[in-house]
């Protein structure tokens, strides 16, 4: 087997009138994430590191935002459907490791249901997944709430290439 690192990093614009979804949970707060999906940025941030760590690509290459079966789509589903894809490639996710970057709303309070959301989805333990919420100090476009951003990192354990 080959352990792999993958890093992944998604950022979308504070909206009015839409739910705030984090982690596939529903985040009290006045404002949710402009996007084609649910604008899970926390997801999307772990869709990334994971495909990256298993060389597949990024994930608009398997969910592209043009295609309007994934409007509006849960982005706990594309993490279930992109495990299925690292599976089929002999891939295993081992943990991922998550930072929002965010002014407001507190992350704290819904990180242990964030946790559970993405365990089931991704089909790890709890335990092999980290969540930490993080400012910008009031600078830059996070710092003026005008949007949310996140990073990732997966580690991903891989067979060896046939070549």
């Amino acid at each position: 087997m080959s352990l792999r690192v993958g890093i992944g990093t998604d950022a979308h614009r504070r909206v009015d009138g839409r739910k705030l979804i984090l982690g596939g949970v529903e985040i009290e707060a006045d404002f949710g994430l402009e996007a084609h999906s649910d604008g899970d940025v926390l997801c999307h941030a772990i869709l990334d590191a994971m495909l990256g760590a298993a060389a597949l690509g990024d994930k608009g290459t398997f969910f592209p935002p043009s295609d309007p079966q994934f409007k509006d789509i849960r982005s706990t589903e594309l993490l279930v459907r992109a495990s299925q894809t690292l599976q089929k490639h002999r891939c295993a996710l081992v943990n991922v490791d998550v930072s929002v970057v965010c002014e407001e709303p507190k992350l704290l309070p819904y990180i242990p249901r964030m946790k559970q959301e993405l365990a089931a989805a991704l089909g790890i333990r709890e335990s092999r997944i980290s969540i930490k919420g993080t400012t910008t100090e009031r600078l830059g476009f996070t710092g003026r709430n005008e949007g949310i951003a996140a990073m990732a990192v997966a580690l991903v354990d891989c067979a060896e290439d046939e070549t």
